[in-house]
């Protein structure tokens, strides 16, 4: 039977090579050399009887077997990790880690609450967050380092493999430091280019919404600018300086409440965009992530009912 030909070292190598776009990178990942992976992934096209990626590219990417394989390899990577993950840590100390990746927005807003309540179930499993951009976390979810994320839907090639489960919209703010020269009487914000701006980067999930909305603000090439994903250099930045963040609002909620930093009168009523939880495609989850993700749900559900901002 072919399944029994498919070894753990051809599923790791498919993905990493998969994930990377790289034989080369996949290598470096993998401590192995770069032969040895193409070896491999020869291997295991034999053993399907198809071609996994297409070489008509000079980079690496996925063909039509490729992308349906990539669902079901990432997946029992992940699984075989946690029968792993469940065993060791069952023998070690009686707990299990359950590893979630989320944007920063959902760090601040929505995970706290929900891990106080994941860890008041006391089930025993160790919460485990990993909080990067969305292309990084949908990346490690295919890798099967991550058991679900937290996130926006990423594009159609980024999601091949994943479902999504809609939770709640957020949009974007521009905020400042409460005493920030914009907020003086009268001021308004034809002088926002007299002002360092933080901007999410290139490739960045709310990157367009922010460089619409300093096109909309007439901020012109002059503007000095800081590109960051950064909430923790982005409120420091702030709120010891003139400067203005543009940033999800899930980030500065906290902060917005706390007084420490102030919305400025711009409209962003058409950044809105859905955050929910990625998952692979009908992969198993273990009890400790369905738990995790039953909280955040609830969670989530109760800033729908405040109302979305």
């Amino acid at each position: 039977m072919i399944e029994n030909r498919i070894k753990h070292r051809h599923l790791s190598s498919f993905v990493e090579v998969a994930r990377l776009k790289s034989i080369g990178k996949a290598a470096i990942s993998l401590s192995i050399s770069q032969p040895a992976v193409s070896k491999t992934i020869r291997e295991l096209e034999e053993i399907l009887g198809v071609e996994l990626f297409d070489r008509s590219h000079r980079s690496v990417v996925l063909s039509y077997y490729g992308e349906v394989f990539l669902r079901f390899a990432g997946a029992s990577i992940a699984a075989l990790r946690q029968g792993v993950e469940s065993v060791e840590l069952a023998l070690q100390q009686g707990a299990s880690i359950v590893r979630v990746g989320a944007l920063a927005s959902a760090s601040a807003r929505v995970l706290p609450d929900a891990v106080s309540r994941f860890l008041g179930a006391s089930v025993g499993t160790t919460p485990q967050i990993i909080t990067a951009d969305n292309v990084s976390i949908l990346n490690q979810l295919k890798a099967g380092e991550l058991d679900f994320a937290l996130g926006r839907m990423g594009s159609p090639a980024d999601m091949v493999g994943l479902a999504f489960e809609h939770l709640y919209t957020e949009r974007v703010a521009v905020v400042a430091r409460r005493d920030h020269p914009l907020f003086a009487q009268g001021s308004g914000l034809g002088r926002l280019f007299d002002y360092v701006v933080l901007v999410p980067p290139p490739g960045s999930i709310i990157h367009d919404h922010a460089v619409e909305l300093l096109i909309r603000l007439a901020a012109g090439p002059q503007l000095r600018r800081i590109d960051t994903v950064s909430t923790v250099f982005g409120r420091s930045f702030t709120t010891a300086s003139d400067a203005i963040w543009i940033a999800h609002y899930g980030e500065v909620a906290g902060d917005i409440a706390a007084g420490t930093l102030r919305e400025l009168p711009v409209d962003t009523s058409d950044t809105f965009g859905p955050l929910g939880l990625v998952v692979w495609s009908g992969a198993p989850l273990s009890l400790g992530a369905e738990l995790m993700m039953a909280a955040i749900r609830e969670v989530a559900a109760e800033v729908r009912a405040e109302g979305e901002r």
